[in-house]
């Protein structure tokens, strides 16, 4: 894990391409602003955990269910 000290307006660069900057300091909080191409996802870490959970027991669940059988649906074709 790299650490970095930056003050207010600072920047941090990531590949060129993704720009972190410090727009705001108080007493315990920091906010800052990411700029990024718009086909990079940014998540909180408490967003990612929550799409992450949702995705595992999404696919646990699809493992779980019964197969169809499709000769059912089979449609057939009118021959002229």
């Amino acid at each position: 894990m790299l650490i970095l000290s930056r003050k207010l307006n600072d920047e941090i660069r990531i590949n060129g391409d993704i720009v972190i900057k410090i727009v705001a300091l108080s007493d315990n909080q920091v906010k800052i602003g990411i700029d990024a191409p718009s086909d990079i996802k940014i998540l909180r870490g408490e967003v990612y955990e929550k799409v992450r959970d949702y995705a595992i027991e999404a696919s646990q669940k699809s493992k779980e269910k019964v197969p169809v059988d499709l000769t059912k649906l089979k449609v057939n074709k009118i021959k002229k």
